[in-house]
């Protein structure tokens, strides 16, 4: 680069704002495509920082580095181009600069950690979670350090937050580098960043000196500050009242600095908070209105209502259901279900005041369920559709959208890739749809284009057919296919996804040695309980959960392993200190079943069976089928005349059968046992099944369509149906 352009550029950097500064740009312009690749990085941060993002200049050179890409060696020149043209670039020009950035992160053996945040940033940026790099990047965070401070780490972590990528090696890493030097961190801005980052993973000490120290920093916080705490205080589920009043008290002041989607955010961290302050309430409601009566944003609007319809004793004006009805032919299938949700919690609670209320409530209704089955008509792209549909839940939509939406996407399937399976699967897991169609496309190109799919999207895959319980037709091929797959990189899963994987994999009836050889491994169990405590609290649970699952699963049914049993312990503390629910169905079937077999001693409810599986009633027939006894070790409720309850881990009264003898598990399966609108039973039910008769139960499972149907009305009818059950008859 010459010594003009130099100093033009330099110029331009430091002025974009100016006339001077329009000036330099214009002059650049004039020269554009006889930059040189590092100048050409210079100019397209100065465009970025002027805001200047969608500009024609802008889409200029991203021309100039679509047609340079291959030439480009240096993932800082790179990384630069990458987040300044980010928001001009269609989605084949997106998919080459990753597959450039992914090579030259590769060939590198050291990359400054600089570089790989703005690799981040690309990727919030096009809204996209790639995993490869992404991986990449996280391990050039964790080779540098020694040179990360709170800044780079809060960024770090709020861009991992943004993209979902959780990675609790890391997480690690910041806990041990920052727990150490709490009292450094003593001016609000580092501390915010600081409570950010340590506040979820905190232990009980920490956890404390964390809230104590804002609480007497609060008076000092800025508006994005409060902001940052009280999203913590969410994601850490921390209801300290001192501390939610203190942030109330300094919210009253900075109320007018926020913009319309911060007010929304705010209002949402108090409600969950349990926050009492009701003039803050009263204040949050004016300025929402305010923003709701002057907003043209569908998206805002339909976040402003949904947010409302948060707010304790709110009065609905109708103002809003005027509002709402004039936006909904242009909402986006999510904004139409937080409208929905609004309306239908609104009109429950009689929040509606105004003469005919409830009956243009129910228009309105009427008219956003028709907006909903028009957009979903007018679709004719499974990706933007997929993409529509990834923030969409809640009874609304199941309730009204569901189907349609399934039945679209089978007129759609041709369009079925490997790029967009991931995304369709996550669809049918969130819906519970068991669509043989679906599932079968999904596993044929998954099958075909193995090799391009991350492994860490296979497991997802494999979780949507493990989890419904389907075989596709060619079953064994993909299982294999996917396992080998899954297998060959192992590196990509981080120790607790390892764990995930295995207990999908388990559900399904398949084991890995490799896989699980890996696991059950002093080493990595010891890994994997360091890393479970800076992990979520909900994320951890499931883990612990799992892990149990997938013991239990290897040692009924792969005993060659030689794994032992070692979560007795874990069982003892979660089953002992919840309480069993006896419920009036409960009640009622244990009388049933007292009269068909004779006397309350013949059948035990709650029952815990070694290896810690609860089923709701448990009794013995002998080789007569005449029923036995239980022994004088039943503990009888007190509250619940003859009825016993077997909640001991050990079963001290399970003795060995007499000859002939079959224990019989009776099993009530709720809809939750099965897909949606389907009698198809799920993965985790048919697993239960599976081990109880591998422990020796015949097992009963009872239907929820089939004891609520028409055809057992009557209390013989239950009689008679649980009788053929229990014994057999066909």
């Amino acid at each position: 680069m010459d010594s003009g352009m130099e100093c033009t550029l330099t110029k331009l950097c430091g002025a974009v704002d100016t006339l001077e500064g329009r000036d330099a740009i214009q002059r650049v312009l004039d020269r554009l495509e006889r930059l040189s690749l590092p100048a050409l990085s210079k100019f397209a941060l100065c465009l970025y920082k002027q805001r200047r993002h969608c500009s024609p200049v802008t889409g200029k050179v991203a021309h100039i580095v679509d047609m340079k890409l291959d030439s480009i060696q240096d993932i800082r020149i790179l990384s630069v181009l990458m987040i300044s043209i980010s928001d001009v670039i269609s989605q084949r020009f997106r998919d080459r600069l990753l597959h450039k950035a992914g090579q030259l992160l590769e060939e590198k053996d050291e990359v400054h950690f600089n570089y790989a945040k703005r690799i981040l940033r690309f990727l919030q940026n096009v809204k996209l979670r790639y995993h490869p790099l992404l991986e990449k990047c996280n391990k050039i965070f964790l080779k540098s350090a020694s040179h990360l401070d709170i800044y780079s780490i809060s960024l770090i972590l709020g861009l991992y937050e943004q993209l979902g990528f959780d990675n609790a090696e890391f997480r690690l890493l910041a806990k041990q580098l920052l727990s150490e030097n709490i009292d450094v961190y003593y001016d609000p801005e580092t501390f915010a960043k600081l409570f950010f980052i340590l506040g979820p993973m905190a232990g009980s000490k920490v956890r404390e000196r964390l809230l104590v120290t804002a609480v007497h920093m609060a008076e000092e916080f800025s508006s994005h500050q409060v902001l940052v705490i009280l999203k913590t205080m969410q994601k850490m589920k921390c209801r300290n009242s001192h501390l939610l009043k203190k942030m109330a008290s300094v919210l009253h002041k900075h109320l007018d600095s926020y913009h319309v989607i911060q007010l929304v955010k705010l209002t949402q961290y108090l409600v969950v908070l349990r926050c009492h302050d009701l003039e803050l309430f009263a204040k949050l409601k004016m300025l929402l209105l305010g923003f709701l009566k002057s907003s043209v944003i569908p998206a805002d609007t339909a976040a402003i209502i949904r947010v409302l319809a948060m707010l304790p004793s709110f009065q609905v004006e109708e103002v809003i259901i005027n509002k709402a009805a004039a936006v909904l032919p242009q909402c986006k299938l999510h904004h139409l279900n937080c409208i929905a949700t609004a309306l239908v919690k609104w009109n429950h609670y009689d929040q509606l005041h105004w003469q005919n209320s409830s009956e243009l409530c129910v228009k309105l209704l009427q008219k956003l369920n028709d907006c909903g089955f028009q957009r979903l008509q007018k679709a004719n792209n499974l990706n933007l559709l997929l993409e529509e549909l990834t923030h969409v839940n809640g009874e609304w939509f199941e309730e009204v959208l569901s189907e349609e939406t399934v039945a679209m996407c089978q007129r759609l399937i041709d369009q079925i890739t490997w790029a967009n399976v991931l995304e369709l699967s996550f669809f049918l897991i969130k819906t519970n749809h068991r669509c043989p169609s679906l599932l079968d496309r999904i596993a044929s190109v998954t099958v075909e284009n193995i090799d391009k799919i991350h492994p860490f999207e296979i497991y997802f895959i494999l979780f949507l057919f493990s989890a419904l319980n389907y075989e596709p037709p060619a079953n064994e091929e993909f299982f294999e296919s996917c396992i080998q797959h899954l297998t060959s990189n192992l590196s990509c899963f981080g120790t607790h996804r390892l764990v995930l994987l295995g207990h999908v994999l388990a559900v399904a009836g398949y084991f890995p040695p490799v896989l699980m050889t890996r696991i059950f491994n002093v080493s990595f169990l010891s890994k994997l309980d360091a890393q479970l405590e800076v992990l979520p609290d909900i994320l951890k649970q499931r883990v612990r959960l799992c892990l149990m699952k997938l013991n239990r699963a290897v040692c009924l049914e792969c005993p060659e392993f030689h794994i032992p049993w070692f979560h007795e312990h874990y069982c003892q503390r979660v089953f002992c200190n919840s309480s069993s629910q006896i419920n009036p169905l409960r009640q009622h079937v244990h009388r049933m079943l007292t009269e068909i077999l004779g006397g309350s001693h013949y059948a035990r409810m709650s029952v815990l069976t070694p290896y810690c599986y609860e089923i709701d009633f448990e009794c013995v027939l002998d080789e007569n089928k005449k029923p036995l006894s239980y022994v004088a070790q039943n503990t009888p409720l007190d509250d619940v005349e003859g009825i016993h309850l077997t909640r001991d881990i050990k079963d001290k009264g399970r003795k060995a059968l007499p000859p002939g003898a079959q224990r019989i598990a009776l099993e009530f399966l709720d809809s939750k046992a099965f897909s949606k609108d389907s009698h198809h039973l799920k993965g985790e039910s048919a697993l239960k099944k599976r081990h109880l008769e591998m422990l020796g139960y015949r097992v009963v499972q009872i239907p929820h369509f089939e004891w609520n149907s028409m055809v057992l009305s009557t209390k013989g009818e239950q009689l008679e149906y649980l009788r053929r059950h229990l014994y057999g008859i066909q």
